[in-house]
């Protein structure tokens, strides 16, 4: 993991000071909460609509047990004893009190943490991939270019009052569990004929009202000069991007109104000025000395076969349901990548108790290399696992009610906060996840159904991902009556798509028998070994639509 240098943990002490005096001068009424606003927005603080929420970055999801540590102390002593993580991989408090937010964030500065940028018209958290460092097809760790990105992006001058908020993302395989081509930079690192490590980088991505896939930009650019690229991608949206319409103000609408290739030429003709310039040329000794932080840990010798994980499935059937659905495969023999999935049946998705934070952080350090991360699917994961400790693991997370074998499933879905607490939403998100988990319960269907992506938004600003769920539904305001309108067909990996409405929105009582006739749609129609997704793409929406609206 990254470690903060003097410079690092200066910047953050100071701007907590900094936080402290504009707090005080709010709290005696000397700052009105339109003058506090763009302040507090600085430091991460929200006004949603019961209280204030703050949001804490976890820079490419990496989190050490200490760090986990301190979120459940905190939750405990500012808030009401849980967090919820989010799909950019940061941690949200929702209660707590503004004239405690100074003392949490000098706290929370303590394990080289802060609320910097997660929210503004800036650079946000650099999201990544949950398995980094351990995926069996990775060409290289995607979390070093983040950090390095992280850096280059903190307090930069020239972007720290863009258009609209800009987010960025990094995968290190082919298989894309970022959602690289739905930001407005999406990084995918490759490597060419020659052996050379570099990026392919998708420009104006994003979701909300006008939901666009990114468009590949470059195929390579090398290592030494991505931000040099970056850079003029940014320079070009900073001088272009609307600033008269806040709806038309993300990069997604500048490309889509230039066109790619008119994109390409400018960003290229940038590029050309910064390499010429020579400023922003990334000496690799730099490169190496980030990637020192990142290094492999010490690894035992074991045999990738386990006589102890072996015996324990053939034992224990709840456990070998967790194997088969929350364990993925890792690059070192006698490893494995564990997932724990924060949605259990009729769970808030993506909430995590004080408790169950300290007892993921003593797994992580006693089993996992003291390290975990945070996915954007609003789960856990532990990167670096024995096979022969995964029963041990199994064991203690089930203590905490933690062992939820869903992973992929239909119950692990992504849902947003919405109008239990979002001053924007339109609809609640939360109790519709929860009678869907409900609905579909038990194991066996769910295994029987495989694996099925459901995104809920609570308003068309889509912070649950709804247009690139496989299902997604999105919480509708129909003159004060809560609709959800279904979108299928979406996905976030290497195949991104943004889903298509099936037709008129449901009910509240409606939604969750829609979402069952769909499922039962597609396990009529599916042929062996189909998932959902690629029934879909086979068939279309005519078979899934003739379905739900035969009755109406």
């Amino acid at each position: 993991m990254y470690r903060y240098d003097e410079f690092d943990q200066q910047i953050v002490n100071e701007r907590v000071a900094q936080f402290r005096g504009q707090v005080a001068r709010r709290l005696s009424g000397e700052l009105t909460e339109d003058e506090f606003k763009p302040l507090r927005l600085m430091n991460g603080v929200y006004l949603q609509l019961h209280a204030y929420m703050l949001r804490i970055a976890i820079p490419y999801g990496t989190l050490s047990s200490r760090q986990l540590r301190m979120l459940a102390h905190l939750g405990r002593k500012y808030d009401r004893g849980y967090g919820h993580f989010t799909t950019r991989q940061n941690l949200q408090f929702n209660w707590p009190a503004l004239k405690d937010m100074p003392d949490l964030l000098a706290e929370l500065a303590t394990v080289e943490m802060h609320a910097i940028q997660t929210s503004g018209n800036c650079i946000r958290n650099v999201t990544s991939d949950q398995y980094a460092g351990a995926a069996k097809n990775e060409i290289e760790d995607p979390r070093i270019v983040s950090e390095i990105i992280r850096q280059w992006s903190t307090f930069h001058p020239e972007f720290s009052f863009l258009p609209r908020k800009f987010k960025i993302a990094v995968s290190g395989t082919p298989d894309d569990r970022a959602a690289i081509r739905v930001h407005d930079i999406g990084i995918q690192i490759v490597q060419d004929a020659k052996g050379n490590i570099g990026y392919e980088v998708y420009v104006g991505g994003g979701l909300g009202r006008t939901p666009m896939i990114g468009k590949k930009l470059t195929d390579f650019v090398p290592k030494e000069d991505l931000l040099a690229y970056l850079e003029a991608v940014m320079r070009v949206y900073n001088m272009y991007g609307r600033r008269d319409n806040m709806y038309k103000s993300r990069i997604k609408i500048l490309v889509h109104e230039i066109g790619a290739e008119e994109m390409k030429r400018q960003v290229d003709a940038e590029f050309a000025e910064l390499k010429k310039a020579g400023t922003l040329h990334l000496p690799l000794e730099e490169v190496a000395r980030i990637e020192a932080y990142f290094r492999p840990p010490a690894f035992e010798d074991l045999p990738n076969e386990s006589t102890e994980l072996n015996k324990a499935v053939l034992a224990d059937p709840d456990f070998a349901n967790w194997v088969k659905s929350n364990i993925a495969e890792h690059k070192v023999p006698g490893y494995a990548i564990v997932n724990i999935s924060l949605k259990p049946i009729g769970g808030v998705p993506g909430d995590c108790t004080s408790d169950q934070m300290d007892a993921v952080a003593d797994i992580a350090e006693k089993y996992s290399f003291d390290e975990l991360r945070v996915t954007h699917e609003q789960n856990l994961t532990l990167a670096h696992v024995r096979k022969k400790d995964l029963h041990a693991v199994y064991e203690a997370l089930k203590k905490h009610d933690l062992a939820t074998a869903n992973i992929n499933l239909i119950t692990d879905q992504i849902a947003c906060p919405g109008l239990d607490y979002c001053a924007l939403a339109n609809a609640r998100s939360i109790p519709i996840a929860q009678r869907i988990s409900e609905r579909f319960a038990d194991i066996a269907r769910q295994h029987e159904i495989g694996e099925l992506k459901i995104n809920n938004s609570g308003c068309i600003n889509a912070c649950g991902h709804h247009h690139v769920g496989h299902i997604g539904i999105l919480g509708v305001d129909k003159k004060g009556v809560e609709y959800y309108q279904v979108t299928l067909g979406g996905a976030a990996d290497e195949k991104t798509a943004i889903g298509e409405i099936v037709g008129p929105a449901f009910t509240e009582g409606e939604i969750v028998d829609a979402i069952e006739k769909i499922v039962n749609t597609y396990l009529g129609i599916r042929t062996e070994g189909e998932r959902f997704i690629d029934t879909y793409r086979r068939v279309g929406i005519e078979p899934f639509k003739e379905n739900l609206y035969a009755a109406h």
